[in-house]
């Protein structure tokens, strides 16, 4: 993908009112400061935040000596503070015109709307701003590589704290700095695995002199310890879904009420009270937790309970956990016919609830999770083993984590795969050697595609078309 240094614009704060509103600009050769002094009347100063009015496009700005005709009348949009970020000094490395004003979408929309008119009259071909724009020619531009860039939306949207700071880590480049050392060892060894294939006839002893399996290992562990910290962002930033299952009237709707600290669902003595899918977040140790109550699945005539049961199993197929409750005051917990039907691959708490009610049962407990809640009782232990089955290390700030997405999840699966079949021919000697290379060259294009130093245009697309227009 080439950059368009086209010149674009796209109010850069969110909908709504606010004190503060922002229009961006960014792009062409000197246009930018052309039009801001049509705007202004003021040359403005690099990086230097000039106080002035935004004055209406139409309204003459200066006689032919270039001193402002105070005989006509001036009309004023708003007045703010303009900003101008000559190239490549700025956020998309282009030329940069910031305009803020107050905060009224009327009043943005209107400035917009001027900086277009006067783009047209002097020949100045702005455009709207598509979604990610910005960001995108700061990437295209070298301001920032790919995993940076996405860091950017990552922080924008980011629902707790922990989030946002393992966003603003990864914006920082700790992230990248990680693949880049990788990339970099993986480099070497390549060079080393390499020359030996080209001059053979040196009889160099590659694997004993070169440390090549001793470098590999290395290499392993440091992929190993990065590895372990993407996934922990990847939980912060796409958060758990963890589903309620169980028959009614096991107290999914309290369990639910007594997590969220408030009465999100109906309680009743009931059986089937819940018709419908209930979805409250709450937040864990830094983690955004998205808890699903269903309704209860059993055998039922009912045809809108029967509809319920249809999406508490559509539910079953999105968790990342799932919560199976039993009722302690129940004489008997065999339910094969269900257990057989939630899927292998997913993990399952198996939680006994109401022990209050029958708290002999606690000394015939076997692979259970005892809680109440109506008391409380367990609810600790109960949230300390989802975040464990979800991988979540216990008791870590965002600090020390990567903000990450699931391609960079998937680009990591892959490259772990090749290093260990780099490892298994680096075993087998000099027979393997060009498997060897092969799969550390392969490893190092795909912790390339985390960055962008090896991605499709159709990938960069997706992923930019994701942020927001003035972003």
């Amino acid at each position: 993908m080439q950059p368009d240094n086209s010149p674009i614009i796209a109010i850069a704060t969110a909908a709504g009112r606010g004190g503060v509103g922002i229009v961006r600009l960014s792009g062409g050769k000197n246009v930018l400061h052309q039009l801001a002094y049509q705007l202004t009347g003021k040359k403005l100063i690099p990086r230097y935040a000039t106080y002035t009015p935004f004055l209406d496009a139409k309204t003459p700005q200066t006689m032919n000596s270039g001193v402002a005709n105070s005989t006509l009348k001036k009309s004023m949009i708003d007045q703010g503070l303009a900003l101008w970020f000559p190239a490549p000094n700025s956020y998309t490395g282009e030329d940069v015109l910031e305009l803020q004003g107050h905060g009224g979408p009327v009043v943005l929309q209107l400035l917009l709307k001027h900086c277009l008119t006067i783009a047209a009259e002097h020949h100045i071909n702005l455009r709207i701003a598509q979604p990610g724009e910005f960001t995108q020619r700061a990437f295209l531009n070298g301001q920032l590589d790919l995993a940076q860039a996405e860091s950017v939306a990552d922080l924008i949207e980011a629902s707790t704290e922990a989030a946002a700071k393992a966003a603003s880590h990864a914006l920082s480049g700790a992230f990248s700095q990680r693949i880049h050392t990788l990339v970099h060892q993986l480099t070497q060894l390549r060079v080393l695995v390499e020359a030996t294939l080209d001059f053979p006839e040196e009889e160099i002893e590659f694997l004993q002199t070169a440390d090549a399996i001793g470098q590999l290992q290395r290499i392993q562990q440091q992929f190993n310890e990065v590895f372990a910290a993407t996934k922990q962002g990847a939980l912060l930033r796409d958060g758990i879904r963890v589903v309620l299952v169980g028959e009614p009237n096991v107290g999914k709707s309290s369990l639910l009420n007594a997590l969220a600290q408030q009465d999100v669902a109906i309680v009743t003595a009931i059986a089937g009270t819940t018709r419908d899918t209930i979805t409250q977040t709450i937040v864990l140790e830094g983690v955004s937790l998205d808890m699903i109550d269903t309704a209860g699945l059993r055998d039922t005539d009912d045809e809108v309970e029967r509809l319920g049961i249809e999406r508490t199993w559509a539910q079953i197929k999105t968790a990342h956990v799932i919560l199976r409750l039993y009722d302690a005051t129940q004489t008997t917990h065999n339910h094969l016919d269900l257990e057989a039907k939630l899927p292998s691959s997913l993990p399952v708490i198996h939680v006994l609830n109401k022990i209050d009610a029958a708290p002999q049962t606690l000394n015939k407990l076997t692979n259970y999770l005892a809680i109440s809640a109506k008391t409380g009782q367990g609810l600790d232990t109960l949230k300390t083993e989802l975040l464990r089955l979800a991988g979540w290390k216990i008791n870590q700030s965002g600090e020390g984590i990567y903000i990450a997405r699931e391609r960079h999840i998937q680009a990591l699966n892959a490259a772990q795969e090749q290093l260990s079949v780099a490892h298994s021919c680096a075993q087998m000697g000099d027979r393997s050697l060009d498997l060897f290379a092969e799969s550390l060259r392969v490893t190092q294009r795909y912790l390339g595609e985390i960055t962008g130093e090896f991605t499709s245009d159709d990938l960069l697309g997706v992923i930019f078309g994701q942020f927001c227009i003035g972003k």
